[in-house]
């Protein structure tokens, strides 16, 4: 069985982790770590402490009505995709553990696809 690195925990509710095929399971916000564990396999989990997150990045479409993902990308481990039942609610308990600048919007395909496109300005 695994120990849990939180003493106190926030926030649980189900989710699902992106890494190859979906897998599905727990997801605890809690006063150390965040935390996933699948819901059949206990060998099956990702365990990130709060000092270990450089980024939280969030996709965002229609004004922020609906959130269908986001991302934990750690100093070490690489970049963790998540989804989950209520994703604002999770990204609310994030943010009481991670500065605001470390969470961000994520870039849209068509604002990526309009940075191709348009023409810069050369400075003379």
């Amino acid at each position: 069985m695994v120990q849990s690195l939180n003493t106190r925990v926030d926030l649980t509710i189900k989710g699902t982790v992106f890494i190859g095929v979906s897998e599905y399971g727990e997801i605890l916000i809690g006063d150390r770590a965040f935390e996933f564990y699948h819901h059949r396999d206990s060998r099956k989990y990702i365990q990130i402490p709060w000092h270990e997150v450089e980024l939280v990045t969030a996709s965002v479409l229609f004004g922020g009505r609906f959130i269908p993902r986001y991302a934990i990308k750690t100093k070490q481990s690489g970049t963790f995709h998540f989804a989950s039942k209520d994703p604002k609610k999770v990204l609310k308990a994030i943010r009481c553990y991670i500065d605001g600048t470390q969470m961000v919007k994520a870039e849209g395909f068509f604002k990526r696809l309009k940075s191709v496109f348009i023409k810069r300005e050369c400075k003379k």
